[in-house]
């Protein structure tokens, strides 16, 4: 099998596209792309498609994404991060714990955030960083994210030291949310460490570092997740034998050359099989089923 994805624990300090470029060196192969980007500074859980599963990375995107984060009081920088360059110091003798739990009760639900001018995020063609890094003047637009839940794990206010959990969906920017909630405080805030403990169907104590997959035996028999397992939130459709074909030369089939075996939780999309086989991903729209990608 030389199509899947491969759960990874990024280590700190690599960019997500670093990781992609190691693996494609050890695995020998060069379709290779992960499924959401993470700080470089950050880590844990960074699924990596491979193979012909590389054209299913959309399909992740809903997906919620877990993390564990650190945050450190009376602090801004440029980056909103503990990296960048420090613009403000100030006190935080004020802030007591009381007020640090109401203000991260204020961010869960639809919250609408600004991401960080230190960003992937493209303006008008170019990277948000570049374009910081280069000192024009840009201007980011507000987004709503939902953050799910978020639990405060740790408080140290004689340091400053605020430890939390969340669970939120693609886009949101736990920088952001430190440097929010540092501004409500009216003390500042960075985020001084990050770890994504979970991105959809995939958990941080299953995943591998870059060094185990470049001593496993075999890492793409072993390690390798076949795709259609990884897409949990979508339902199943199996198609009649003589639909095959059909479906595989990217033609649709109406209801009676497929019968749903389990409902989408993901709007009108399947994963769709054939003689048991996984053959992509398809959408019904008006009663029959359309190919969407074809993987087979």
């Amino acid at each position: 099998m030389t199509d899947g994805i491969i759960n990874v624990n990024k280590p700190a300090g690599w960019t997500s596209q670093d990781v992609c470029t190691k693996l494609r060196h050890v695995l020998h192969i060069k379709k290779i792309g992960h499924t959401g980007t993470l700080d470089p500074m950050a880590t844990g859980v960074l699924p990596v498609c491979v193979g012909k599963a590389t054209r299913i990375i959309e399909y992740y995107d809903r997906d919620p994404k877990s993390y564990h984060a650190s945050m450190k009081l009376g602090i801004r920088t440029d980056t909103l991060d503990i990296t960048g360059k420090i613009l403000e110091t100030s006190g935080y003798e004020e802030v007591s714990e009381k007020a640090v739990r109401e203000a991260f009760k204020a961010y869960t639900g639809n919250v609408r955030q600004i991401p960080p001018k230190y960003s992937a995020l493209k303006i008008n063609g170019k990277r948000a960083y570049d374009l910081a890094r280069e000192g024009k003047d840009f201007e980011i637009k507000p987004r709503e994210i939902i953050i799910y839940d978020n639990e405060v794990t740790r408080i140290d206010l004689e340091r400053g030291e605020i430890e939390f959990d969340v669970t939120c969906s693609k886009g949101t920017y736990i920088r952001t949310i430190c440097d929010d909630i540092g501004s409500d405080l009216g003390c500042g805030a960075v985020m001084t460490a990050l770890t994504r403990t979970a991105s959809g169907y995939f958990r941080i104590e299953d995943s591998y570092t870059v060094e185990e997959i470049m001593e496993a035996e075999d890492p793409l028999v072993k390690l390798l997740i076949p795709a259609d397992i990884t897409l949990e939130k979508l339902g199943k459709i199996a198609l009649n034998d003589n639909r095959i074909t059909a479906f595989l030369n990217g033609n649709s089939s109406w209801g009676n050359g497929f019968r749903i075996t389990q409902p989408s939780s993901f709007d009108v999309l399947y994963r769709v099989y054939g003689n048991n086989a996984f053959l992509g991903v398809g959408a019904v729209e008006n009663g029959s089923l359309v190919p969407k990608k074809v993987i087979r």
